[in-house]
């Protein structure tokens, strides 16, 4: 109610209001980071059908800035999971995609894939990274 008086008085004198930031856009997976899970395990298709959003809750870097490639701890439907990053909006290095969507696969504790397939494209640098991503490679239909 108070804004809608302070809106009415500025415009009511003419003032020009402007709206500045002084901060870029971030375009960096961090905690509380928005994504999309991209196997088809049990529990990513019940997020998405429920209406649920998936979050990123820690990244297992000393940055804490997510790239592709990093292991995140996610919560999705209540649960806390670990997950694998396999695309990001953000900017990145030579010759490694960009994608639409923060997208990222779901693994158990012990390092194994809890779906099967996996829906969208797969970076091809994944080959080169430190990890265990043969499976999270084989499985997938597509890369880029």
């Amino acid at each position: 109610m108070n804004l809608c008086r302070n809106i009415s008085r500025v415009l009511s004198t003419n003032l020009q209001v402007r709206n500045i930031s002084t901060s870029c856009c971030l375009k960096e997976l961090q905690k509380l980071s928005t994504v999309k899970v991209v196997d088809n395990s049990m529990m990513g298709r019940k997020a998405v059908l429920a209406g649920k959003k998936v979050k990123i809750i820690h990244v297992y870097n000393k940055t804490s800035i997510g790239r592709i490639g990093d292991m995140v701890k996610v919560t999705i439907m209540g649960e806390m999971k670990k997950a694998y990053i396999v695309g990001c909006v953000q900017k990145q290095k030579p010759n490694v995609p960009r994608f639409d969507t923060n997208n990222i696969v779901l693994i158990e504790e012990n390092g194994i894939p809890t779906g099967t397939r996996i829906r969208a494209p797969i970076p091809s640098c994944l080959r080169g990274k430190e990890g265990d991503f043969t499976k999270i490679l084989s499985m997938a239909s597509k890369f880029v």
